[in-house]
């Protein structure tokens, strides 16, 4: 959770931020084990298992039909394979770089830590897990609507003035609340934020999960 003006400047003007009370926005760090990734269509052998992480603005958007999307604003993306680098490039517009990521877990304890990127994370699997102390959710009903699924990314090209949009469908999506014990990263660190707290800390495992193709709009 971040103040709004903390996050304006790192999104385009096309995007507002998607805000609680209008108090506070957020930057989600998403990390997600993948398997049998694949273009869609192809046989699950083809596939291939990465890690992927990702740095995301939740926006909002209001295409040029009208229609008034919620989704999330690319800033960072980050793979441990570089073939997942190659091809994510190729087919998206995620900003794939490829990194070390350790990922350990023994029995409800997990940590995941890259010396390349300078992060980490310990938390612990913990179905009654509350909320952080400092989040500004009173109670996971308010935390449940930051939790997604959000179907949209966007990602800008600035001299084109185009907006590209990746529509992802999910199912089975159920959040549960974990407890982290520690946190850091430092391409947050990076942004140069003056105030950042953590909102909300979930998992949700076993999604079934493919990407629409993309769209782009022209702002011109």
């Amino acid at each position: 959770a971040v103040p709004p003006s903390e996050l304006e400047s790192l999104i385009p003007e096309c995007l507002t931020l998607d805000t609680f009370k209008d108090q506070w926005a957020f930057i989600a760090v998403a990390m997600v084990q993948t398997k049998e990734l694949r273009p869609k269509g192809f046989p699950a052998f083809v596939g291939n298992d990465f890690f992927l992480i990702g740095y995301r603005i939740f926006v909002r958007y209001q295409s040029t039909s009208g229609k008034r999307l919620r989704g999330l604003y690319i800033l960072k993306s980050e793979t441990d394979k570089k073939r997942m680098e190659f091809l994510g490039n190729i087919f998206t517009h995620y900003k794939y770089s490829t990194t070390d990521i350790e990922y350990v877990r023994e029995g409800d304890l997990i940590r995941i830590h890259s010396e390349q990127s300078d992060f980490e994370l310990h938390a612990k699997l913990n179905a009654e897990a509350g909320l952080p102390t400092d989040s500004p959710f009173r109670e996971w009903k308010e935390a449940r609507r930051f939790a997604g699924p959000l179907p949209f990314t966007f990602s800008y090209n600035a001299p084109q003035q185009e907006v590209y949009i990746i529509e992802g469908v999910r199912s089975n999506w159920k959040p549960t609340p974990i407890e982290v014990n520690r946190f850091r990263f430092s391409y947050l660190e990076s942004l140069n934020l003056k105030k950042y707290q953590l909102a909300n800390a979930f998992v949700i495992q076993d999604i079934p999960y493919f990407w629409r193709k993309g769209r782009k709009e022209s702002l011109s």
